[in-house]
């Protein structure tokens, strides 16, 4: 009898043993009910059977709302999401002896309402959303966005960088492209840093920095993709709730003002919103002067007060209609219009070597640039399951953008022995892009976790310039033929793609191969350049992979090569002889540029503290620069593909949530580069960092104060360096009636007082020295209402062309602080 009961005992022990090791995983995926988001940082909690006193186990979810809950046993269990200003979402699962996986799929999570009487809660939601291959900016979550611009905003975002004179580089380099809610627009792409700094960042939702695009994205820009997503959420959401919201805001500062609305709305299956927004501003008193020595012996310096006006405009509207609940069709119409005015009077003296005792002149310079875009897209997609991971996507985008750019210098009375040719000049160029792009995207999952997208891209552009170039004799215009210049650029460009994405465990991959044809034909009909023609293609790889550590924790290892397209303005062989102290020209025997990027990414984050550290190489072998050369007393300036580039880059972005009213931000980095080029036989290399510290508080009564201020060592270029920058800026806000008002101010300063820029430049036979003064303090008024029947935003229609064929730029970037450097000399 004690025989049986020890067996018996046994028994029961080794049953329990078994029982209680057995291992099962609840996984799934958080998200927001409306816009389809995942939900970050919520807390999953699983309690056994009806005890609620402590849980068995717990975890939060990752930024993209996936949670994976290991739990030991058996028996009836439930899970709690819990999240701040959320409603619990409960779930019950029965855990057998056999383990394995249990997939609850998505679940939507909505706002709780409900208010708790006489007590206050303060959460913060997280700034950045972190992946290994992409980093995404909450800006309607940053307290500064009732005030600043989105080039304001730029400063905060990691792996993207602006200087003092406002270029931009995006994970160390300056040739990257923009998007604008997925779809393309020239004006954006041809000069961000003047549309983003004449921009409010309320009109923004996230500003998303990609840097490894993959297969699916064009394999235009050397640094990646930045992609604006516009205030409105996305077409994915399925909840009804007919209504509508909007704002209106006025900003008031000393050097102009900014006006902007946006509305959006859902009624039945159909969803809307609209962008409209204006900026006046201005920048008088800008102070350069330049000093430049020839081996000759020969000395030329410059000095010049200049002033800067900018208008922007920009609308957008965007339309959404749910066919049925597996497929959809929208459409978007957008314009964008920008003119900047400079004027100043320089002064130019030239003496020694060949000069002799030397002469000094000056002339009244005036420049207006206009450019306006027009573009309209219509998509439709269809969906064959009802997770919708298996889609096919038809698009089509229009875009034309003419532009406007007059230059007028007058020359006051010259005085004797002037021995450069000078006379009164007034040139007219129009020019106009236009584009017509058809698209296919099929999108379809090839197993458990793996998924394979693959399409076909067709676009058609055509650019004209007609320059005209005159010379002002007796107050009358006489056009200069032999300067004038008049071609049209045609490119069609053939792209497909296929892309494999798999997650397996903790690990995740993705592989694509992109291949992209060109055909590029120049005419000229007026000008001395030669018509060409070029024919070429690129295929262009990429890869990711990523290791999940931990619920918080991960790795991630990319690879991508980008291309960059010289544009006509690289390679038209039309020499500009407006200024007769320096000529300028193009190449047409450029090719394409190409470059490879290697990065190892890791990311940390916990509900209070997050960071991204990135450590990456760059490098290419026939990088396009732009380079100058004396000859004789008369400086010129080219492209080539002269440069061999390699760039290790390290950057870093902290976010850690003090208490619940209290944040710390860094974004920093620093950079080793190794630039040369054998047949200028030019080197230069060294280091150059960055690093901005930002706090944000909420103090008592509602009121939120934040505060940033950074700066940037010297940019190192081939034949050069462009000097560092600091700036500070606080912001004090406050909002009231139930949050309809808001009021903010802000003040902006350089930590010198005003902002000095040292630009230096050198070749076998001249040196350059440049310095730039710019009056940069502000002090702005930001007033806002909000309006509306419901707090939500609604899923709009996003385009889902993404063009990026546009041209390489030159890394510095058009500021519009009225330099007026290289008109007036």
């Amino acid at each position: 009898m004690k025989v049986n009961c020890l067996i018996f005992t046994l028994g029961l022990m080794s049953f329990a043993l078994t029982a209680h090791g057995q291992t099962s995983m609840i996984s799934g995926v958080l998200l927001d009910s409306l816009t389809h988001e995942g939900e970050p940082y919520a807390t999953v909690r699983v309690y056994k059977g009806k005890k609620t006193d402590k849980p068995v186990a717990m975890s939060i979810t990752g930024q993209d709302g996936r949670f994976s809950q290991k739990i030991t046993g058996q028996g009836n269990y439930f899970i709690s999401f819990t999240s701040m200003g959320r409603k619990e979402i409960l779930r019950k699962v029965q855990l057998t002896a056999t383990g394995g996986t249990i997939e609850l799929g998505n679940l939507l999570v909505q706002d709780d309402t409900k208010q708790l009487k006489g007590v206050e809660i303060v959460a913060q939601k997280p700034l950045v959303k972190m992946e290994t291959d992409k980093m995404t900016y909450d800006v309607q979550s940053d307290n500064d966005v009732k005030t600043n611009t989105v080039l304001d905003m730029l400063r905060k975002v990691p792996m993207v960088t602006v200087d003092g004179q406002d270029n931009i580089t995006v994970n160390g380099q300056g040739s990257f492209k923009v998007y604008v809610d997925g779809k393309p627009n020239v004006m954006f792409s041809s000069n961000p840093s003047q549309i983003f700094k004449a921009m409010p960042a309320s009109v923004v939702k996230s500003i998303e920095v990609i840097t490894n695009p993959g297969a699916k994205y064009d394999a235009e820009g050397v640094g990646g993709v930045l992609n604006i997503i516009m205030n409105s959420a996305d077409s994915r959401g399925t909840a009804k709730m007919n209504g509508y919201n909007g704002s209106v805001a006025l900003t008031l500062s000393n050097n102009g003002s900014r006006t902007t609305t946006f509305f959006s709305g859902q009624q039945g299956k159909l969803t809307y919103s609209a962008n409209v927004m204006g900026t006046k501003f201005k920048t008088n008193g800008t102070e350069t002067e330049m000093r430049r020595t020839s081996s000759d012996g020969s000395t030329m310096s410059y000095w010049q007060r200049g002033n800067t006006n900018i208008n922007f405009t920009m609308a957008n509207i965007s339309l959404g209609y749910e066919l049925d609940s597996m497929s959809n069709i929208g459409a978007t119409f957008g314009l964008t219009g920008h003119t900047m005015k400079n004027d100043g009077h320089p002064t130019t003296t030239f003496s020694g070597g060949s000069y002799g005792t030397g002469f000094t002149y000056g002339n009244e310079m005036t420049m207006e640039n206009k450019n306006m875009s027009f573009n309209g897209s219509v998509d439709y997609q269809r969906f064959f399951n009802k997770a919708r991971t298996s889609s096919l996507t038809l698009s089509y985008l229009f875009t034309t953008s003419p532009a406007e750019n007059n230059n007028r210098r007058i020359y006051d009375a010259l005085p004797a022995g002037v021995s450069i040719p000078l006379i009164d000049l007034y040139s007219a160029a129009k020019m106009r892009g236009t584009e017509h792009t058809v698209q296919v995207d099929f999108t379809t999952p090839l197993g458990k976790k793996q998924t394979l997208s693959a399409g076909l891209k067709f676009i058609s552009h055509l650019n004209s310039s007609d320059s005209k170039f005159y010379n002002i004799t007796g107050g009358a215009e006489v056009y200069n033929a032999a300067n004038s210049v008049n071609y049209k650029n045609t490119q069609r460009i053939l792209a497909e793609y296929a892309e494999y994405n798999a997650t397996m465990g903790k690990f995740g991959a993705k592989a694509g191969l992109r291949y992209e044809h060109t055909w590029e034909k120049v005419n000229f009909i007026v000008g001395s350049g030669a018509d060409f023609n070029k024919n070429y293609g690129s295929l262009v790889p990429s890869a990711s992979f990523s290791y999940n550590i931990s619920g918080g924790v991960n790795l991630g290892l990319n690879y991508n090569m980008r291309i960059s397209r010289p544009g006509v303005s690289y390679l038209n062989p039309y020499i500009d002889r407006s200024n007769p102290t320096v000529l300028s020209y193009g190449n047409p025997n450029l090719s394409v540029e190409k470059s490879h990027n290697v990065s190892l990414v890791f990311n940390y984050f916990t509900p209070k503290f997050m960071m991204n550290m990135t450590l990456g190489e760059a490098f290419a072998n026939n990088q396009i620069e732009q380079y100058s050369f004396m000859n004789g007393t008369v400086l010129n300036t080219t492209y080539g593909n002269i440069v061999r580039s390699r760039w290790t880059n390290f950057s870093t972005f902290m976010n850690y949530a003090v208490t619940p009213k209290t944040r710390i931000m860094l974004n920093g980095g620093f950079d080793y580069g190794d630039i040369r080029s054998e047949q200028l036989g030019e080197y230069n290399h060294g280091w150059q960092a960055s690093a901005f510290l930002g706090v944000q508080q909420t103090f008592p009564w509602k009121i939120n104060w934040s505060m940033y201020m950074g700066g940037l060592t010297k940019k190192y270029l081939l034949q050069g360096y462009n000097g560092g920058f600091n700036m500070f800026t606080s912001t004090l806000s406050k909002s009231f009636i139930k949050d309809k008002l808001n009021l903010s101010l802000m003040y902006s300063v350089p930590l010198t007082g005003k902002m000095y820029i040292e630009q230096y430049s050198h070749g076998v036979d001249f040196e350059n020295h440049m310095n730039i003064t710019i009056p940069a303090q502000q002090i702005s008024l930001t007033i806002t209402w909000n309006f509306g029947n419901t707090k939500k935003r609604f899923q709009t229609h996003k385009s889902n062309i993404s063009n990026d064929f546009q041209e390489k730029k030159d890394n510095q970037q058009m500021n519009g602080i009225g330099m007026g450097v290289g008109s007036g000399m």
